[in-house]
């Protein structure tokens, strides 16, 4: 038998149905970073990021059980489906007291890489400016904008695979990322907000 290390997620979700709990243990390492960052883009408390990660969790092993995947090679895309259905469950059941507005501690620094851009100082700090008045632009766009910018920019996933995590066409995860882009451009120009990066 293969190692599980060398196995597929979607290999080792088929096992765990099976009754292979090391593989589930993997299956959850392998994921618990992407999800978590996804989740807590949305919610920006750790609780109630906590909260939602393990109500996703407690829904995929769930959904596992009852055999309601089938292997497509799509598991993270089926896994932020999930987290995505939870946080919109959030949104339409009045728990709005979760979500934190935007303020100026509210940057997520911890998803973006000012350090990977490889630059002289002065063209690093305006670079820092710029992503930081990006993320605060994007604090002010509608959630369903929001989560499509974030999908597309901060997990590099295909708008194919946004419209399969998120349940919608891709004409319209395209027509949010439209709409996200003109908001923030309008942003930007109502406030005199350079956004090149050099």
């Amino acid at each position: 038998m293969r190692n599980l290390q060398d196995l597929t997620d979607e290999e080792l979700a088929l096992l765990y149905v099976e009754g292979n709990n090391r593989a589930f243990d993997l299956l959850l390492s392998r994921n618990e970073v992407k999800l978590f960052t996804y989740i807590m883009f949305f919610v920006r408390d750790q609780e109630v990021a906590n909260d939602i990660f393990q109500e996703t969790f407690l829904k995929v092993v769930s959904k596992l059980q009852n055999h309601e995947y089938s292997a497509n090679g799509k598991f993270g895309g089926w896994l932020l489906r999930i987290a995505h259905n939870v946080l919109m469950d959030m949104y339409r059941g009045q728990r709005y007291k979760y979500v934190v507005e935007s303020n100026d501690d509210n940057d997520l620094s911890n998803i973006s890489g000012e350090d990977l851009l490889e630059t002289n100082a002065e063209v690093n700090l305006i670079n820092i400016q710029v992503l930081s008045d990006v993320r605060k632009m994007m604090d002010q766009l509608p959630i369903l904008q929001r989560e499509v910018v974030y999908m597309r920019y901060y997990q590099q996933l295909s708008f194919k695979e946004i419209a399969e995590a998120t349940g919608v066409s891709i004409n319209t995860s395209l027509g949010r990322m439209r709409y996200a882009l003109l908001n923030l451009r309008r942003m930007a120009k109502k406030h005199d907000v350079y956004l090149q990066l050099d």
